[in-house]
């Protein structure tokens, strides 16, 4: 469910821009040709797994809600499993529970990472030379994972791995081409859908139900 190679150069990042009492977070998922990678913005210490003391997998939204209702209105997860996330204490997020959600996912063709892996103590947003230091590296992850499908999510994450300006607004039908060595991948950009993007979360769901149910 998840890719070790990388660790170390993530951890390194993080010790100069994440938390000193928290830990990275890695992508988690299908680690192999996934039909879609969801890229978010970076990880908070909401996430229970960012805790040194965590034992389980380091993996997006562990302990969170909203992004779960998310997977849940694309048809990812069905309504008990998000009964379950929904109710659950950070306390009953254990690492066996952690794992087997992240199998389900992997189940289903989809990986789920950040661009930037350093953990931020809240959600202030991050300079845009931070997640650039984190680029060649999330193009590394890229070309190991080989997903069909990308999606970014908002306006700065998509600029910055497509190296150019982008409006999630005006990319509703329509893709980019990212260039990884001699392979293309079709990258999505996609409304954010959590937090204060809560509202565009409608947007976000059509949007990727178009990839999902492309053939």
């Amino acid at each position: 469910m998840q890719i070790t190679k990388l660790n170390k150069k993530f951890d390194r990042l993080h010790k100069i821009h994440g938390h000193s009492s928290l830990c990275s977070i890695y992508g988690a998922g299908c680690i192999k040709r996934p039909k879609i990678m969801f890229i978010f913005m970076n990880p908070t210490g909401r996430n229970v797994s960012s805790v040194k003391s965590w034992r389980g997998i380091r993996a997006p939204w562990l302990g969170t809600k909203n992004i779960w209702a998310l997977f849940f209105e694309l048809g990812l997860i069905p309504k008990k499993l998000l009964g379950l996330i929904q109710s659950a204490s950070p306390r009953q997020w254990t690492p066996e529970f952690s794992e087997n959600l992240y199998c389900y996912l992997a189940d289903r063709k989809i990986y789920v990472t950040n661009l930037a892996k350093c953990t931020q103590i809240d959600a202030r947003p991050l300079k845009d030379q931070i997640f650039k230091e984190y680029l060649s590296l999330m193009k590394e992850e890229i070309a190991v994972i080989r997903p069909k499908h990308i999606v970014t999510f908002g306006n700065q994450v998509s600029s910055i791995i497509l190296g150019k300006s982008i409006s999630v607004g005006q990319h509703k039908n329509n893709f980019e081409i990212l260039e990884i060595g001699s392979s293309k991948y079709r990258v999505y950009p996609t409304h954010y859908p959590v937090g204060h993007g809560r509202m565009n979360q409608p947007l976000a769901v059509a949007r990727i139900n178009k990839i999902l149910n492309a053939k």
